[in-house]
């Protein structure tokens, strides 16, 4: 087919919120992008975008098309991601990865046992994901992002978070919290005022601060005592559960959950068996009566 590559770039660019934002996906320029939308308009003898005050916007030609390439490019990333998966006989799994060190790669051994030379592989990110021609299979993430592509979508559990203290830190604050350091995370920046204004626990928290790339480097900070890390359950179950972390004001709700991702095809026998057991095991990772209500302070 002719112009096969300006329909591959017309169909990013009209999944994505702007030319500039497509054009960062496809790692090219943006003028690239505009030419070839241009050479592809020439060639169907239509415009498919149209300018709106600072925004574009699709044509009706333009809707028409994205349906086709929508179809067409799906099938072509479902029967490459097969292939590639027929081909490797493993499975490529991307997880947060947070998640990854402090809850998947503790628990691998127990798959393992249940599936014998079961070959996974994993890798970690956040947010959007392609599978499929990247030789992924299945992706587990926080739903906090915007689903590109039309993957299957499994809740697998709601997310629980709250503050989570070494013992002898707390033991050090609880009499004056004015006094608690608030670890954050570059990657999530909000989430310490988002369980303050979730919980209603306004001033109960010092104005101490100190900041680091991840989260899985706040949970070492925390259960090192030097300070306190605002905790997704999942994340901090193993180490509440040994005695190297508490949580004294308990776990809240955070409007999340987290998801696992998969395409729209007939999972293969290791794809199906990893997606029950990670959903069986995730379902039960929540916090008890006691470990909502929290301490008495």
């Amino acid at each position: 087919m002719r112009h096969l590559k300006a329909f591959h770039i017309f169909h990013v660019a009209a999944s994505s919120p702007s030319l500039s934002e497509a054009a960062n996906r496809l790692n090219i320029t943006h003028g690239a992008v505009s030419k070839q939308i241009k050479v592809l308009e020439g060639y169907l003898g239509h415009s498919l975008f149209y300018k709106q005050g600072r925004h574009l916007y699709l044509t009706q030609e333009g809707e028409l098309l994205k349906q086709h390439t929508q179809a067409a490019f799906s099938a072509l990333e479902d029967g490459v991601g097969q292939l590639m998966q027929n081909q490797q006989q493993c499975l490529e799994i991307s997880c947060e990865p947070t998640l990854t060190m402090r809850w998947l790669m503790p628990r691998l051994a127990d798959f393992h046992n249940e599936v014998e030379g079961a070959d996974i592989r994993l890798s970690t990110a956040g947010g959007a994901v392609t599978l499929g021609t990247t030789g992924l299979s299945l992706a587990i993430r926080r739903d906090d992002f915007r689903v590109e592509y039309d993957y299957n979508t499994f809740n697998l559990v709601d997310e629980w978070v709250g503050p989570v203290f070494s013992p002898d830190y707390w033991q050090q604050v609880k009499h004056d919290l004015s006094g608690i350091k608030r670890l954050h995370s570059q990657t999530r920046q909000s989430a310490w005022d988002d369980w303050i204004n979730a919980s209603g626990q306004h001033g109960l928290v010092g104005n101490s601060h100190q900041s680091f790339a991840h989260f899985y480097f706040c949970f070492q900070a925390a259960v090192d005592g030097l300070g306190a890390a605002l905790g997704s359950y999942p994340l901090v179950v193993d180490d509440i559960k040994r005695g190297n972390l508490v949580a004294p004001f308990g776990f809240i709700r955070s409007g999340h959950k987290y998801i696992l991702l998969s395409q729209k095809r007939t999972p293969s026998d290791l794809e199906y068996r990893f997606s029950q057991w990670l959903q069986g095991c995730l379902a039960d990772c929540v916090p008890t009566e006691n470990e909502v209500a929290g301490l008495t302070i």
